[in-house]
């Protein structure tokens, strides 16, 4: 099959377009990246990514996010654990170190076939998260409409957790969009809204920057995670029920998120040369 080859993934619904330029390395305007995401013109996808070859030593390849605006992002668990998948695949390893924006991110094979990515720290000081007022990240002054205290988190990129009675309720799509510009939060961020079910599990629903609601957000499950520890509406460990399934979340004392969950591999095929191009 001619053209630009690709694998497409996802994690419980949060899908990716998979490219690999560890041999043949291309740069991609932020228009080439809307155009592949694009789910009528082009392949369609919460997220694109592009594999690259380690930049540091000791990791096994660098994963480049790119939303469906176009923009690079720094962090994206769901996405870490389908890289890990093909590279453990590759390798023959159950064990690999994903190199991101965000830092170095250890990943290996759990029971059932599913993944495990050390997402690194949970920042929780307002200058990291990063917002554009010093406050108390546990109880940041922010409302709008039902929505309101929420829980300031950056696990690789910057999240604002909102504890709700009823999170089936809540019109995300309107809300998700201002709250995401609002100017709390300097490098936009990532809305989620999240409903206590017992004390060890969670339902969350999450607008995702630059790409709007999707089945689901790991990032946005380790931030709800600490977010609910920090209220004390959970222990550090917890199930969170995405709109796509569960994930398992650990926080651990040492300050890192410990993220388990599925991968899984739709299709494979090849787009024309045309998009990657585009500008």
């Amino acid at each position: 099959m001619n053209g630009v080859a690709f694998i497409k993934m996802h994690g419980l619904g949060n899908d990716f377009v998979v490219l690999d330029a560890r041999r043949e390395a291309f740069d991609l305007a932020d228009a080439a990246a809307r155009g592949i995401a694009d789910r009528h013109t082009g392949v369609g996808c919460d997220q694109l990514i592009i594999v690259r070859p380690a930049r540091q030593a000791g990791t096994d390849a660098y994963m480049e996010i790119r939303n469906a605006d176009g923009g690079e992002v720094e962090a994206c668990g769901n996405g870490t654990r389908c890289v890990a998948a093909l590279l453990m695949a590759e390798s023959g390893r159950d064990r690999v170190v994903v190199e991101t924006m965000a830092g170095r991110l250890d990943a290996s094979l759990a029971e059932g076939g599913n993944v495990t990515v050390d997402m690194g720290l949970a920042r929780t000081d307002w200058h990291d998260i990063p917002l554009a007022a010093a406050c108390d990240t546990n109880h940041v002054p922010l409302a709008m409409g039902p929505l309101s205290d929420p829980v300031a988190t950056n696990i690789g990129n910057p999240h604002a957790t909102f504890f709700v009675a009823d999170a089936e309720s809540v019109d995300l799509a309107s809300l998700g969009p201002a709250l995401e510009h609002h100017a709390m939060f300097p490098k936009r961020a990532n809305i989620g809204v999240a409903q206590q079910l017992s004390p060890g599990r969670l339902r969350l629903r999450v607008w995702e920057r630059g790409v709007g609601i999707t089945r689901a957000c790991g990032s946005g499950a380790a931030a709800a995670m600490v977010a609910a520890a920090r209220r004390g509406l959970t222990e550090r460990r917890a199930e969170i029920l995405l709109d796509g399934g569960p994930l398992r979340l650990e926080w651990r004392h040492d300050g890192h998120v410990l993220m388990t969950g599925p991968v899984a591999t739709s299709f494979t095929g090849a787009f024309d040369p045309a998009l990657l191009a585009a500008r």
